[in-house]
């Protein structure tokens, strides 16, 4: 297993759509069942063995430093934007924190329930520096919660290659935010704010964009209605 133990957790957004959640605080710090999203997320990653995460800020930073300033089971760094720079330019700008090696890469707005394997360590179980760029984990759209699309976000063939959905057509597959990538994903990459979908679509067109399927249900809480159902979920579960 190639042990990838650093992550970016991507956290800078104004977090317009959470809006009244996010009057007074950034998107990560609203909670789920009395846990930020931010922790849910580098829970996740402590328990895939990753050791050291990047965050990066713009609205309200200070509180989300302040409130992970008592966290000691892994290393954190911030990575501050001036302005917004987006999922690629934010990415792209904190690449020299991860010394050339493969990381992941969360949006802190995902949280997942797992199913037998849980999907971080699985997803490194399949990484494959040499052959890959990057490593996307796709989740069911029969399942998902909180997705707003009808078509999917991307295709996946019996190989594990991830291609584009054509128009007119649909895909089964939703992605949540979670990805491993290798710091050639970002070479070349356009200077200031840009979508990663720029590197995505460079990396397929090399047949160097991989997929695996989650085992589990994906909850995107993007929205106050989204954050209620979640909770609305999770606590039935933990009553089963």
């Amino acid at each position: 297993m190639n042990k990838v133990t650093s992550a970016m957790i991507m956290g800078a957004g104004f977090g317009t759509r959470m809006r009244p959640l996010t009057d007074d605080r950034p998107k990560p710090l609203v909670t789920v069942r009395g846990r930020t999203l931010l922790d849910h997320a580098l829970d996740r990653l402590a328990a895939a063995g990753v050791t050291r995460v990047v965050i990066n800020l713009h609205y309200r930073a200070q509180m989300v430093k302040d409130h992970l300033a008592a966290r000691k089971d892994m290393e954190i760094l911030y990575s501050m934007e001036d302005e917004i720079l987006g999922t690629g330019g934010g990415v792209a700008k904190a690449l020299p924190l991860f010394g050339g090696e493969s990381f992941f890469i969360l949006n802190s707005d995902s949280i997942w329930v797992e199913g037998y394997n849980a999907p971080l360590i699985a997803m490194q179980r399949l990484w494959q520096p040499d052959a890959m760029d990057g490593l996307l984990l796709l989740a069911s759209m029969t399942t998902a919660m909180g997705y707003e699309g009808w078509r999917g976000d991307f295709r996946l063939d019996t190989i594990g290659h991830v291609s584009r959905v054509p128009e007119l057509t649909s895909s089964p597959f939703a992605y949540p935010g979670v990805q491993i990538a290798h710091p050639r994903l970002f070479a070349d990459s356009p200077p200031g704010a840009f979508s990663t979908n720029i590197m995505w679509d460079r990396a397929i067109a090399k047949k160097r964009l991989f997929g695996t399927r989650l085992e589990g249900v994906w909850i995107h809480v993007g929205t106050p209605q989204a954050r209620d159902e979640a909770e609305t979920y999770l606590a039935r579960l933990s009553k089963a």
